[in-house]
């Protein structure tokens, strides 16, 4: 068991009240959790403040409290801790709690607005089928050699973190792969961790619902790889104008990967369909089951990532030619009869929408129709909703603009700042059906032979989020089952 001094190491602390010897059983920073002998630190977070709940968490045994404003009544025994900043106050104590697993671990972080999650999973896969016991916290899932845990956040909060870094340090666990988030960052969820690199994807539009300025999204991001030791490296999309600039101010050693720009990894796409990719990969031919140039740089970034940890050229080389897409990323199902295709993806911001149609056109023969399937989600950043709007009827022949997490924003509402980004020469083009469900059995009506379908936003979720409720809903059930029904 920890001693609170064991457990405030390295945090700046302003002003301790009572004594740091005591025991400390858990940290919780929700007071609903705590029980007797933990500690409790209060959050000011944007939903509610935790401070509001300091008697409550004292009622419930919290023998300490950490604080960034101190309780105007202390109770007697209890130890009250000041500090300037409580989210990376539990940072700190988290992975001071945990014995700081990530210093045992070959710890990656990958960041950027797209691709994060397919770098990640693919790394994670390529590291397993090399004989490496590995781990992985990611969007999709929290994965412990093999064992599978859920996951709500792309970057969870530090004590689920370090709790799971433990549970992989315990397992033997060689190399973890993390994504890791603007506001992972920003909410100081990754102080403390030990990282052994940092892959940064691309930047573009996204979260400006809560960075208010792209300025500010890219600063956040960048703010990882100038935290950097310098025994780590940085290996960075150079083709990205926003990549010299992440790594400008780290201390670690800084690699370039591009498809474009002259860099240390050296990537050229040979072939592009929906079988696969064939690329030039620093002289040598490689196949693999990704599709789209987007994916080609997400190929190149697990390689390098992979030579520069040591491992062996052509197995790794090898390794990749045998790797799965990652679930709701580019996705894809074919009817029997018509050669239609479905293509489900995450694409959720208009870069991401950009990318996948832009993919799919540079792949299709022209003689078939595109009709997209695509909303935006509530409660999120509005400024990009007419946008993702014009990517699609812009770069579709058909669009149906609909559903997609309303959360509690009103779905009609949303659609219409949606159709506000539809230029007057694609009216045509664009309908409206609010119905999820019934937007992609639209689509599938409207899709003659060898037509492709693309439907965007949603990809691995199974849910759809109305009112605070999650109902089940999966992108992937609903055309596979529709697609079926066309085959009959």
């Amino acid at each position: 068991m920890k001693t609170l001094k064991d457990i405030l190491y390295k945090v700046r602390l302003e002003t301790v009240l009572g004594s740091t010897a005591l025991s400390v059983h858990d940290i919780h920073f929700d007071s609903r959790q705590v029980l007797s002998g933990d500690a409790f630190v209060a959050i000011k977070g944007t939903q509610s403040d935790g401070h509001d709940y300091i008697e409550k968490a004292v009622s419930q045994g919290a023998v300490a409290i950490i604080v960034e404003q101190l309780p105007d009544y202390q109770e007697e025994g209890v130890t009250y801790v000041l500090v300037d900043n409580t989210q990376e106050a539990l940072a700190l104590m988290a992975a001071n709690f945990y014995e700081n697993p990530s210093r045992d671990l070959s710890l990656v972080g990958v960041t950027g607005t797209n691709g994060k999650t397919t770098t990640t999973s693919l790394l994670y896969q390529l590291f397993k089928n090399l004989g490496y016991k590995t781990g992985l916290i990611s969007t999709v899932e929290i994965l412990i050699d093999g064992t599978s845990i859920p996951t709500k956040h792309t970057t969870p909060d530090p004590m689920t973190i370090n709790k799971h870094l433990a549970a992989m340090r315990d397992a033997g666990v060689d190399f973890t792969f993390m994504e890791v988030s603007s506001h992972g960052i920003a909410q100081e969820r990754i102080t403390g961790l030990h990282f052994k690199a940092g892959i940064f994807t691309n930047l573009s539009h996204d979260h400006l619902d809560y960075h208010k300025t792209f300025a500010e999204y890219r600063d956040v991001k960048k703010r990882f790889f100038d935290g950097l030791p310098a025994d780590a490296f940085a290996l960075f999309n150079k083709d990205d104008k926003n990549g010299p600039y992440m790594v400008q101010n780290t201390k670690a050693r800084k690699i370039g990967y591009a498809l474009k720009t002259y860099t240390d990894y050296q990537g050229s796409v040979l072939e592009n369909q929906f079988g696969g990719l064939l690329l030039k990969v620093q002289g040598h031919e490689l196949w693999t089951k990704m599709i789209g140039k987007f994916n080609a740089y997400n190929v190149l970034a697990i390689y390098a990532c992979a030579i520069e940890l040591r491992l062996n050229q052509m197995e790794v080389l090898e390794a990749i030619s045998t790797l799965n897409g990652v679930s709701g990323r580019f996705q894809y199902f074919t009817t029997v009869k018509d050669k239609i295709t479905a293509i489900v993806d995450y694409a959720h911001t208009p870069d991401a929408l950009q990318n996948v149609l832009e993919t799919i056109n540079s792949i299709r023969t022209k003689n078939e129709k595109v009709i997209t399937v695509v909303g935006c989600g509530g409660d999120r950043d509005r400024s990009k909703r007419p946008i993702m709007a014009n990517v699609a009827t812009t770069l579709s022949d058909m669009v149906i603009l609909t559903s997609d997490n309303p959360r509690t924003e009103d779905p009609q509402e949303i659609l219409k700042e949606m159709e506000a980004g539809v230029e007057p020469q694609h009216y045509k083009k664009a309908v409206t059906i609010a119905d999820r469900e019934q937007a992609i059995k639209t689509a599938a009506n409207m899709a003659g032979p060898r037509d492709i379908i693309l439907i965007a936003g949603k990809g691995h979720e199974t849910y759809q989020e109305i009112n605070g409720v999650r109902h089940d809903f999966d992108d992937r059930l609903k055309i596979t089952t529709i697609l079926k029904n066309l085959d009959k």
